[in-house]
């Protein structure tokens, strides 16, 4: 299945529109940003797991990342509430659950094997950095190389410079609404801008979005 694959060309998608695809699990289903592949891909999605349900043991053979947006996600490692943020390594394997139920942000197989180092962050519970600019506020979870993932708390009526994409940038709204000249996105709302491309981020009445920079070259 190929699904706004092609990471060259700018993508915006409200995610709260899109259907619910039912996963070969019982109970876990997708909402598709993007995807390259079939069952075992690169993708990009919004996944719901019912109360109760769970996924078999699978490995990782690009790596993960997960954003855990609503409820709690269990796997044999630990449980992870809203607002964590887990970086699974190329080669890890786990079997996830969630006996409560849960909403999660999730990347698959986009990280390099060289950064095998397995990230949790309780984001609720972390010091956040001053931004470039006044208002914002910045919380890195992953760096490696030409890659950066990181959440950002923009404050109301923050405004920030012109920028080019070395690499291009991803961003998932998760709270608030997002804006530039080119549109307002609000929370749900996922944006891919690609290598070079350039804008003029801003938030009127303020927002919390997920950024990854570098991985789109």
């Amino acid at each position: 299945m190929t699904l706004n694959a092609d990471r060259t060309q700018r993508c915006i998608i409200h995610s709260p529109s899109l259907d619910w695809v039912d996963s070969p699990a019982s109970g876990v289903s997708r909402r598709m940003l993007e995807r390259d592949g079939g069952e075992v891909a690169r993708a990009t999605s919004i996944v719901r797991y019912a109360p109760g349900s769970a996924f078999a043991n699978h490995t990782h053979g690009g790596g993960e990342e997960i954003l855990v947006l609503e409820g709690t996600l269990h796997d044999e490692h630990g449980i992870y509430g809203p607002g964590t943020y887990i970086k699974n390594p190329v080669g890890s394997s786990h079997a996830p659950s969630s006996p409560e139920g849960c909403t999660l942000f999730v990347k698959l197989r986009h990280l390099d094997p060289r950064d095998d180092e397995r990230v949790v962050i309780d984001t609720r519970n972390s010091e956040w950095r001053q931004g470039m600019v006044e208002g914002l506020e910045v919380l890195p979870l992953n760096t490696f190389e030409t890659q950066n993932t990181a959440l950002v708390r923009w404050a109301q009526q923050t405004f920030f410079n012109p920028h080019r994409h070395w690499g291009g940038e991803e961003i998932l709204v998760v709270e608030g609404v997002f804006s530039d000249e080119h549109g307002d996105y609000p929370a749900g709302s996922w944006l891919r801008s690609p290598h070079m491309s350039q804008h003029q981020p801003f938030s009127r009445e303020g927002c919390l979005i997920l950024v990854k920079t570098g991985h789109l070259v």
